[in-house]
């Protein structure tokens, strides 16, 4: 028998048509918001092109500064006043050169001695721009003056102490312990330089060893033959003779251009100096001088300071 087509009611075609209707309508919506999207996308890549080519391209945060070298020399140029601790005679002359070579037009100008004794100028009111100091009682002083801001300092290098004698070893030094034999000839800095002050507290130390025994530090203070202003002296007159052993820095053996033989201080009562950095509050070189202090907390002049022992 031939199938006959059921007849669609009006209520099913009503929603058929709805339906499509719906379908169609979410299909263009869908069409229309992509377009408008893309439209979007164009326009503000043309706004783009437009502004670089205008020479004004958008604007982007800058990251925010670290311990780094400057990045451009330009505009950098003069002399530079650097007031240092004589135990930076070395590492800082080969840094100071390096920077002249990194910044030409800029040269580095070193005044090297006992940390007590610059900050001594500085408070007289010595032209200055920049003080490193092997101790943070002489930046402290620094700061009371009026001429380093407080704060503002930072530490770049520390270092250790060491007992040296003569290569010849005239006295026959096997340990620390030696320091205390009675007839000894042993030269310290003076209690107000750095090295000085630090050389005191390892003998204090020494003193509540029951290996040292409690009169060590007075036994070895009573064998100093001289005080002397800055480390520098105690190890040449070390090195020439002039006494059986003395205190100073392990930078300083590691420098010195005399034989000498170390004798080791035990780590757990050794002394580790702080090197503070910090530029003069009146320089008239404040860009120059933060750039040297960049250098100098930077990877490479931290390499130059690692190279001569510092730490």
């Amino acid at each position: 028998m031939p199938h006959h087509q059921e007849r669609e009611s009006p209520l099913g075609r009503h929603v058929r048509q709805s339906t499509i209707y719906n379908l169609q309508s979410t299909i263009v919506n869908g069409i229309t918001t992509r377009m408008l999207h893309t439209n979007v996308r164009l326009i503000a890549m043309l706004i783009l092109v437009m502004l670089v080519a205008c020479g004004t391209p958008p604007q982007v945060a800058p990251p925010s500064p670290a311990h780094s070298e400057p990045a451009s020399s330009e505009g950098l140029q003069g002399e530079l006043i650097v007031f240092a601790a004589a135990s930076l005679t070395e590492a800082f002359g080969a840094i100071g050169t390096k920077f002249e070579t990194l910044y030409p037009g800029t040269r580095v100008s070193f005044n090297f001695a006992g940390s007590q004794q610059l900050v001594a100028q500085l408070q007289e009111g010595a032209p200055v721009d920049l003080f490193a100091s092997a101790h943070m009682a002489q930046m402290a002083m620094a700061i009371e003056s009026g001429r380093v801001t407080a704060g503002t300092e930072q530490i770049f290098a520390h270092n250790r102490l060491a007992i040296v004698t003569s290569a010849a070893n005239p006295a026959e030094l096997a340990q620390m312990v030696d320091l205390a034999r009675p007839g000894l000839r042993l030269i310290l800095a003076d209690e107000a330089v750095p090295v000085g002050h630090y050389s005191r507290e390892v003998l204090e130390r020494a003193s509540k060893l029951p290996e040292f025994g409690s009169n060590y530090a007075a036994s070895v203070l009573a064998n100093v033959v001289s005080f002397e202003q800055n480390v520098r002296v105690v190890l040449t007159k070390v090195g020439l003779g002039e006494a059986d052993a003395g205190i100073v820095y392990l930078t300083d053996v590691q420098s010195s251009s005399e034989p000498l033989l170390e004798l080791l201080i035990p780590e757990e009562i050794n002394s580790i100096a702080a090197y503070p950095i910090a530029r003069l509050n009146d320089t008239s070189k404040k860009e120059l001088a933060d750039a040297f202090v960049a250098f100098v907390l930077g990877a490479e002049g931290q390499a130059i300071l690692a190279t001569y022992g510092f730490q």
